[in-house]
């Protein structure tokens, strides 16, 4: 399998969880016992990444850095790298364009948490096709607040569009995505949306034009929790000291393979 290397998007200002993001990121805010960034962090390390990149606030490196240096405890190594202002998930392709030295990458969003019995061997199964890209979409119950794939029988993408008002889908991309080694310069030639960002959307978008683009349910079984918010990040904690009380199951710990 050619490498793939695991990038961490942990910028962004953290406006929904001020005033507690006013001094730190939010991704080094606690769910539970750990550090939000322990979560995605440990997603990539069962999808076996032994490389990976998390890009921050500029000022917040140092901070992360003391929760996690370099990744040798994990047996695995961790760069740095900063995003001066928030413009877009996309935008992280790009300023990870020479670190990843022309390699896969597995991109997931630092206040994500997935869990999953399988979601190990089903990482590993779509890191294994090296010429596709893949997105991962979970069924919500508020399709209009996502970007909403819709899809075959054959689980054929047939579109993917953001906070639609009406959907005849409810199965929402998650912030985790499989980019084969053209997503940087894909992501350089994308134009900035209303907001002022490269969206995400708009690269899938792009890979789904050029037939490129896989999609994967996460299904029964599986939970994806966004911690950005108040009410989502007691959610999460709650979630994780169930599992972690009453089932002994540990959860977003990267020293568990």
């Amino acid at each position: 399998m050619t490498k793939v290397k695991g990038i961490i998007l942990a910028g962004g200002d953290g406006t929904r969880l001020k005033p507690m993001t006013d001094l730190i990121s939010k991704q080094l805010l606690p769910v539970y016992n750990k550090p939000m960034i322990f979560y995605p962090l440990s997603v990539l390390i069962q999808a076996n990444i032994k490389e990976i990149l998390i890009i921050t606030k500029p000022g917040e490196v140092e901070n992360f850095k003391r929760i996690i240096g370099d990744g040798k405890k994990w047996g695995i190594r961790i760069d740095y790298l900063s995003q001066s202002k928030p413009k877009g998930i996309a935008d992280a392709l790009i300023i990870a364009d020479d670190w990843l030295k022309n390699s896969r990458s597995l991109l997931i969003l630092g206040d994500n948490l997935f869990f999953g019995p399988n979601l190990k061997n089903l990482l590993i199964k779509v890191l294994k096709v090296k010429d596709r890209s893949t997105i991962f979409a979970y069924r919500v119950s508020d399709p209009e607040r996502y970007g909403v794939v819709s899809f075959d029988k054959g689980m054929n993408v047939k579109s993917i569009i953001e906070k639609p008002k009406r959907t005849k889908s409810d199965w929402a991309v998650t912030g985790l995505y499989s980019y084969d080694k053209n997503a940087p310069s894909i992501a350089k030639n994308l134009k900035p949306s209303k907001r002022g960002e490269l969206e995400i959307t708009d690269l899938n978008k792009e890979y789904l034009k050029r037939n490129k683009l896989d999609l994967e349910l996460l299904g029964e079984g599986f939970a994806w929790l966004d911690t950005g918010t108040p009410d989502s990040l007691l959610e999460a904690s709650n979630f994780v000291k169930i599992l972690e009380t009453r089932q002994g199951i540990l959860i977003g710990d990267p020293s568990k393979k």
